[in-house]
C-alpha cells in the first residue's frame, strides 16, 4: 500500500500596515466600492478605530508597534531629537531603539519573521528572519538583512520612497511614483515568500502617507482634477491587500491576518508655530546675536518646542543654558497648558488637547521625552519651527497626522473586542498571541 505524505502547515500570521490611513477613510473607501477586497476581508473579523502613542508620527508609532512598548520604554520620541546636554539636532535610528522588537521575541521561540518596508528600522540589523528597512533609509546597501538579498532588491528595482521634493508639487509624478513603489514591494515579497521559512510576514505600505500629505485636497473635493487619481491609488492598494491575503490563505490553516495604520489623517489649512507662541508670551527668548535658532536660546527661556508639537521645560540640569528648577516645573506646565488652550485663530480654538508626558509615558527613558504634547484641531498643523515670522503661516502640506482615527483589523475575532479601548501599544501582542506565544 502506498502512503502519501502531507507537509504539516506551519503556524503563520500576516500583517499589512497602511501608513497614515484613517479608520474613517478606510470605511468610506470600502463602502463606496473602491476597496472590495478589503471589505470582504474585514467583514470576516473585527475592524476598530484606535489612538496611537504620542507624538502622532510614524517614527514613534511604528517603534511602538514593533516593540509593544510606549516611548518611555523604547526611547524614540520623534524623527529628530536633541543630543544630550546640547541644542544640536540628531536623527534617532533603529540602533537607538532601547528594547527588543516582537521579531526578537518570536525568534527566542524559534519563529522567523519577514519584515518589508517597516519605517524606523534603518540601518537594518540582524533579526530572526529578513528585514528590509523602510523610511528613513538613505542607503539601500544598509537597508537589508541578511545582505545576500541585495541582489533581490536590485532585481525588484526596489526603492524605499518616492522623491518627495519632486513629487510634492507634481501630482503626475506623485501618482506614477506611488504605483511603482507598490510594484517593487510586490516583487520583493513574491521572492522572499518562497525562499524563506517564516511565521510572521509584515509589509508596510507608506505610499498612503505620502498621498495624504501631498494630495489630500483631491480626496476631500470630488470635483478636484486629481480626485480620480487619488481613488485609483486606493484601488491599487486594495488589489495589493487582496493579493497578499490570497497568498497567505493558500499557505496557512490559521486566520491570523491583521491590518493597521500608525496614525490617522486630516486636511490642513494653516501651520501654527509653537515656538513663536512661546516667544510671544515670554516663555522663550534668544540671545542678542539676532539669530533665531535653538542654539541661540537665552538662559531666561523657560520652554521651547521641537516638531511636531513637543514642548520641553528648559531645565537647568538638562540643558546647557537651562535655569528652571524642577520645583517650578508643575507651575510652568500649568501656565503653558492654560496658554495653549486659549490660543485661537479666526475665533476658533487651535489646540484640541494638551498631554502631559509625566502621565503619558512610563519606563526608564520617560525623562528624555517632552514635558507637554499638543494635539491640534483638524485643519491646523503644529510645527516646532524656530524663527518663523509669525504665529500662523500658510500650510506646506495638504494633510497632516491625527492622534486618533487610526485603525486595527484582526481576522481573529477572539483576539479583539468590539468595544475595549484600543491603542497601538496593544496591537502587537495580539499578533504575537496569534502565533501561540503568551507574554
Amino acid at each position: 500500500m502506498a502512503f502519501k505524505l502531507f507537509k504539516r502547515k506551519v503556524k503563520k500570521a500576516c500583517v499589512v500596515g497602511l501608513d497614515g490611513v484613517p479608520h474613517s477613510l478606510l470605511r468610506a473607501m470600502m463602502e463606496n466600492g473602491v476597496m472590495p477586497n478589503t471589505r470582504r476581508i474585514t467583514a470576516g473579523g473585527v475592524l476598530r478605530s484606535m489612538t496611537v502613542t504620542l507624538p502622532e508620527i510614524s517614527s514613534v508609532s511604528w517603534s511602538t508597534f514593533m516593540t509593544g512598548r510606549n516611548p518611555g520604554e523604547h526611547g524614540i520620541f520623534g524623527f529628530t531629537d536633541l543630543k544630550a546636554q546640547s541644542y544640536d539636532l540628531r536623527f534617532p535610528m533603529f540602533l537607538d531603539l532601547q528594547c527588543e522588537t516582537i521579531w526578537d521575541l518570536l525568534g527566542r521561540s524559534g519563529l522567523r519573521s519577514i519584515v518589508v518596508n517597516q519605517p524606523s528600522t534603518y540601518p537594518a540589523r540582524e533579526i530572526p528572519g529578513v528585514l528590509v528597512s523602510g523610511f528613513v533609509a538613505i542607503d539601500i546597501d544598509k537597508a537589508i538583512y541578511p545582505r545576500r538579498y541585495l541582489a533581490s532588491l536590485a532585481r525588484a528595482r526596489y526603492r524605499v520612497d518616492i522623491d518627495t521634493d519632486k513629487c510634492r508639487d507634481d501630482p503626475d509624478r506623485l501618482f506614477v511614483g506611488l504605483g511603482f513603489l507598490l510594484d517593487c514591494r510586490r516583487a520583493i515579497i513574491d521572492e522572499l515568500w518562497g525562499k524563506e521559512d517564516w511565521n510572521l510576514m509584515e509589509i508596510v505600505i507608506t505610499g498612503t502617507d505620502r498621498l495624504h500629505h501631498f494630495a489630500w485636497d483631491a480626496w476631500e473635493d470630488p470635483s478636484h482634477e486629481h480626485h480620480e487619481s487619488f481613488v485609483n491609488y486606493y484601488r491599487l492598494v486594495d488589489d495589493f491587500v487582496g493579493w497578499i491575503h490570497e497568498k497567505y490563505a493558500r499557505e496557512s490553516d490559521e486566520n491570523s491576518f491583521f491590518m493597521l495604520s500608525d496614525h490617522g489623517f486630516c486636511g490642513t489649512k494653516h501651520e501654527l508655530y509653537v515656538n513663536s507662541i512661546l516667544e510671544a508670551h515670554g516663555f522663550l527668548s534668544f540671545d542678542g546675536s539676532g539669530d533665531r535658532e535653538l542654539g541661540a536660546i537665552s538662559d531666561k527661556s523657560r520652554a521651547f518646542a521641537l516638531d511636531p508639537a513637543r514642548v520641553y521645560i528648559h531645565l537647568k540640569d538638562r540643558y546647557p543654558k537651562g535655569r528652571v528648577a524642577r520645583s517650578d516645573v508643575t507651575a510652568i506646565k500649568n501656565d503653558l497648558t492654560a496658554l495653549f488652550e486659549s490660543i485661537e485663530h479666526d475665533d476658533t480654538p487651535v489646540v484640541r488637547r494638551v498631554f502631559d508626558g509625566e502621565h503619558e509615558y512610563s519606563g526608564p527613558y520617560k525623562a528624555q521625552g517632552p514635558d507637554l504634547m499638543l494635539i491640534p484641531r483638524n485643519g491646523y498643523d503644529l510645527k516646532g519651527r524656530v524663527g518663523a515670522p509669525g504665529i500662523v503661516g500658510e500650510r506646506r502640506l495638504q494633510g497632516m497626522h491625527t492622534w486618533d482615527d487610526a485603525f486595527f483589523f484582526s481576522a481573529r475575532a477572539d483576539l479583539l473586542s468590539e468595544s475595549e479601548p484600543l491603542t497601538i501599544v496593544d496591537t502587537p501582542w495580539k499578533i504575537v498571541r496569534s502565533l501561540g506565544i503568551e507574554t
